[in-house]
């Protein structure tokens, strides 16, 4: 009987102590999360330092960095604006239509991506489809395409 009480109590020792880690690390996780420490503007400056990929990465670290990204579509503003130099009509039209900046910049990255490459001439010497590059390939509207055309005729 004693030793069955000594167990419980060894037990009921390790689970106090198990338990003031887990809350000593809970607080350390928190104490280095300065998303949750920072005013958001200090946040919103530190996140605005980085480009396309590195908000993307930085936006799956953890919750709060992702709710703080997804959530400040100031962030993402300036993103869009250097996309719009390539895509200025589909910006423009996902304005009119009231999409975020975020959901503006989604659409139309990858997109800009490639009409930038059409419009920059590199693919002018393709002599057939089978010659494109088909993993960067993205479906383009057919005012897209009218742009790219003009552009392979002024050539």
């Amino acid at each position: 009987m004693q030793k069955n009480s000594k167990r419980n109590s060894k037990v009921k020792v390790c689970n106090i102590e198990l338990n003031s880690v887990n809350a000593e690390k809970e607080k350390n996780k928190s104490q280095n999360n300065f998303v949750e420490l920072f005013p958001p503007e200090v946040t919103f400056k530190i996140f605005s330092q980085l480009d396309i990929q590195s908000l993307c990465r930085a936006s799956v670290t953890c919750r709060s960095w992702n709710y703080t990204i997804r959530n400040s579509d100031s962030l993402w503003k300036p993103h869009c604006l250097t996309v719009r130099a390539v895509c200025q009509r589909e910006i423009d039209n996902d304005l009119e239509n009231g999409y975020s900046w975020r959901v503006i910049l989604l659409r139309n990255y990858q997109k800009s991506k490639v009409k930038h490459e059409w419009l920059s001439g590199r693919y002018s010497n393709i002599c057939s489809p089978i010659s494109l590059p088909e993993k960067i390939m993205y479906p383009m509207d057919a005012d897209t395409w009218g742009e790219i055309l003009e552009a392979e005729l002024e050539r």
